[in-house]
Order: structure tokens, then sequence, then C-alpha cells
């Protein structure tokens, strides 16, 4: 499904109303109808009658004045709470609020001095409707939009959001202030990028995508964001000839492990055989290798030169070379250690490999501190980093914060800086290909936030890669296969005590939801 960022929809708000000829009053008429619905469903659950609607002077607005007739109609009482003059609407907003006028629907004009009057009434209504802000908000919201909202969120009452909740940037995800925190958001025509990145994401409740009449030719080429579902992955996923055996499916190369890290290369590892691949082959420190052999036992292990540190050495370069034309991809990092000999062991590997390379943990502090990745060329092999905030702020030269303040901007930037796919991990991870496009996952909790997950996650993308997966279609189909897991997981388990393994231990089933089309997703999408 397309994910659009504000400006991108309201490119194509324009051109359906000036190049197709579809009138803003019937988008603004189908919107309001799709709002209605889930209100009406949600009231009938409840046996509720009382529905308060605070609309803003915007197009935002002019659909939460539909959703009252809409309501009004169905015998529901409704009363319009307006943040602006009745002078102050223009266009089709203005339409609607003479539609609302003329069926005697109840609309009071709210000022500072009625704002005490507006918390009685909304204390007593059974569903609040946020009809305030749009896609179209810079910054955080002022005087009384602001003071509405935190009284709409004092009050403690089911709020449905039109859109977006109103304080949340659309493009980015930020909340620069206050901001609806919504039980319900149904969000008109595709999903805007600040509804499924963080901190925006955590304001969005039960995420409904309305089909407003927008024809999706037109969606599909707006923009270059990509929600990714249980059905883009299954369309990625290669074929499995009957006739196939474990040199079809592909044999990965996983570099890992120092003292007291052999854990992450056998998670990765293990992760990577229940992705589908034929062979995993794991390079380690020789010393450690008779503690893996313990660990693994489908995985061949190697054992590899080492330094006085007992973590993978440049000395370890031929032997791994050797072996380069029998194996389809590489996974470079997991537990590796921040060894300076290690480190160009990462940087020569990079220089001289030419298939597809996962980059993650201390493999990508390695190349942070060498500046490896800014000397990457359009002949580097294939390339996918999976950085969490931390390490990608420390790619980029820039902070933490800065990374998470947009999240889609500092994955983009790493992905055409490095020319690479970038995976930045987290809530609502976002991976970005070279080329501009990018998708956003939903799946996942909090209980993934646990030492190993990575390693997991590093082990299904270099398992995908091996299989035969382009990079960016193995990122984005590994991190949702990787969160889906972690869902399940997270239902058998609980968030509070999973750990890494669990994840690997429901990879079978996940699999198995994808191929029988039986996976739910986060959001419904309403016709």
């Amino acid at each position: 499904m397309r994910l659009l960022t504000a400006a991108e929809m309201r490119a194509v708000d324009n051109h359906v109303i000036q190049e197709i000829g579809i009138p803003g009053m019937i988008l603004m008429e189908n919107a309001g109808r799709q709002v209605a619905g889930v209100a009406a469903t949600f009231l009938q659950a409840i046996d509720g009658r009382k529905v308060s609607i605070i609309c803003g002077k915007g197009n935002n607005g002019g659909d939460g004045l539909v959703a009252a007739r809409y309501l009004h109609n169905q015998g529901y009482r409704v009363r319009v709470f307006l943040l602006t003059r009745f002078d102050e609407l223009s266009g089709d907003t203005l339409a609607n609020y003479h539609i609302c006028g003329q069926l005697g629907i109840d609309m009071q004009e709210v000022d500072e001095r009625y704002l005490p009057k507006l918390r009685f009434c909304l204390s007593l209504t059974d569903l609040i409707i946020d009809a305030v802000l749009g896609t179209g908000i810079k910054g955080a919201p002022r005087g009384l939009t602001k003071q509405v909202i935190d009284l709409v969120n004092d009050v403690d009452k089911t709020v449905l959001s039109v859109d977006v909740p109103s304080g949340i940037d659309a493009a980015t995800g930020a909340v620069p202030g206050a901001c609806i925190r919504a039980s319900m958001t149904v969000t008109l025509a595709a999903p805007k990028v600040g509804l499924l990145v963080y901190p925006g994401a955590d304001y969005v409740g039960e995420l409904f995508v309305a089909d407003i009449g927008i024809p999706l030719k037109v969606l599909d080429a707006a923009g270059r964001g990509t929600v990714v579902d249980a059905a883009l992955v299954k369309s990625v996923l290669p074929a499995r000839p009957a006739d196939g055996h474990k040199g079809t499916f592909g044999h990965l190369l996983i570099l890992a492990g120092s003292p007291g890290m052999t854990g992450a290369a056998a998670m990765a590892a293990e992760a990577a055989l229940r992705t589908g691949v034929g062979l995993v082959s794991v390079g380690i420190p020789q010393s450690l290798n008779d503690i893996l052999e313990v660990k693994l036992t489908e995985a061949m292990t190697i054992p590899l030169p080492e330094t006085a540190d007992r973590s993978l050495s440049i000395e370890a370069l031929p032997a791994i070379l050797e072996r380069m034309d029998r194996i389809d991809a590489v996974v470079i990092g997991p537990g590796l250690s921040l060894n300076p000999s290690t480190g160009q062991l990462v940087e020569a590997l990079l220089e001289k490999l030419s298939c597809p390379v996962v980059l993650d943990a201390d493999g990508l502090n390695l190349a942070a501190a060498q500046q490896v990745l800014q000397r990457r060329s359009s002949d580097s092999c294939p390339l996918v980093i999976t950085p969490h905030p931390g390490e990608m702020g420390r790619l980029l030269g820039c902070s933490t914060a800065e990374v998470q303040g947009d999240r889609l901007a500092a994955a983009r930037r790493a992905a055409e800086s490095f020319n690479c796919t970038a995976v930045l991990k987290g809530a609502g991870t976002v991976v970005a290909a070279a080329d501009g496009d990018f998708w956003v996952n939903t799946t996942g909790n909090v209980g993934m936030a646990t030492g190993g997950t990575g390693d997991v996650l590093s082990g299904i993308i270099g398992g995908l890669l091996a299989g035969g997966v382009e990079p960016t279609k193995a990122a984005f189909a590994g991190v949702y296969v990787h969160g889906l897991a972690g869902d399940a997981a997270a239902g058998h388990r609980g968030e509070i005590s999973l750990i890494a393994g669990d994840l690997i231990e429901r990879l079978s089933e996940v699999w198995q939801a994808i191929e029988r089309e039986e996976v739910k997703e986060q959001w419904s999408y309403l016709v």
C-alpha cells in the first residue's frame, strides 16, 4: 500500500481535482461518510448515542461536518464545536457548514471563554471526533487549538481522529507540541508517513485507511513510500521448486563472534536457517570454534585466524576470499568486537567482495570509525546496513536525537550517501533505498527491545539475500518477518519475558502464515 508524505497528498488532491475533474466536494463527502461509518460502528458496539465533533476551519473540519450530517441522519445526538468563526470558513467546508445548519445540527463557535462549557459537554459525550488539524500543520499547535487539544486529552474519552491526530507532523511523525491521543484514526486515501513513524505512531490508535474515490493508479504514482504487508512480502519470495536441493537455496557466510559474543553468531545462523537458506557457514575466531560447534548443529563453522583479543584478524582475509566462489551472501558484524585488526578485515572485505553483504552491529561501528562507507562507489558490493539510531548517528555524524527527530530523512540520507539499502531499526523500522524509495514496517513490539534480536534480523535478511532476493526486497521482507515473529512470540510469552531466541522459534509459523495468506495486518482498509 502506498505511503504518502503531506506534500505528496496535497499534490494528489490537486491532481485529482484539477486534472481528473473529481470535485473536492465529492472527496470531502466520501471522507466524511467513511469517518461516520467508523464512528457509528463504535457507537453501536457500546450502545452510545452522543457524538461531539470538533472542527477546524480547513478541509479537515469540512470532513468533520460531513460526518456530523451522516451521524445526525442516523439518529445520533450530534454537537459540532467550531474552533473558528463561521465567517472564516470557505469553499467546501463553508458549504457543508450551511448544510448542517439547514438540518438543524447543533453547532457552537468556541473561544477561550467557552472552554469550561466545552469541557462539561465533552465529559457527557460517548465519542469525540477530532477534525481540527489535517496534514498541513507546521510546528506546535498554539493558542485556542492547543488548549482544546489538551482539554480533549484530559477528559479521557474515546477519540476518533480524521486523517491524522491533530498535532502530528504528517511528513515526519514528529510531535512538536500538544497532540490528540486518538483511540482510532481514519486516514484518507492512503496512510501518511507520520502515522507509522514514531513518535507520531504512538498517538494514532487503531488505524483505518479509507477509500475516498481517488484512483489507485494516481496514488501508486504519487510517492516513493510503501507500507510493508504480508502480500508484498509473499510477492518477493523466490520459488522453491520441488526438485530443488541445498545448493538451489543459497549459501550464506556469517562473519561474527568474539569472547562473550558467540551467541550473536549462533542466533544469526539459526535465524538464517529458519529463513529457508540451503547452507550456512559461520566464520569464527579459531579459539571459539569449539564453543560455537556445541551451539550449532545445522550450520557449518570455519575457524579463522584471530587477534590477541580473540577476535577475527585481518589475517583471516585470504581464508575468507578463497571460499567466496561458493558463497551467495555475507553477514558481517554480530558480536564481532571493535579490535582495530578486525576493522581492517571489515574494510578489506567491503572493498573486495562482490556478493550482497549485510553489515550490522560491530561491523557498522568499525565501518563508521574508519569511514569505509563514504568510499563506496557504484561498483561496490550490494550492501544492506542495519543500524539502530545510535549507530546511524555515528554513521551520519549526528546525534541520536537528530536521527530520531526525522527517522525517514536519516534512513534516506544514509542510503543515498553510502549507495546502499539502509534499515533504521526501532519502532516503525524504516527501510530506504539509494534511489529514494522507502518502506515503513508496522510489525513488532516493545518486547523485542532485548539483546540478540538484531542478530536475528541480520540472519533473516542474510538468508533472503543468499536465496536470491534483491537487497531492498530482502531488507523490507526481513524486517516485516522479524517483527511478525516478535508479535507471535509476545502472544505466546508476553512482551516482558520475550527473548531473542523466542523469535527464532516462531519463524516457521510466521512463514506459513504469510504463505497461506493468514496474516492480519495492523490496519483496516475501508472500501
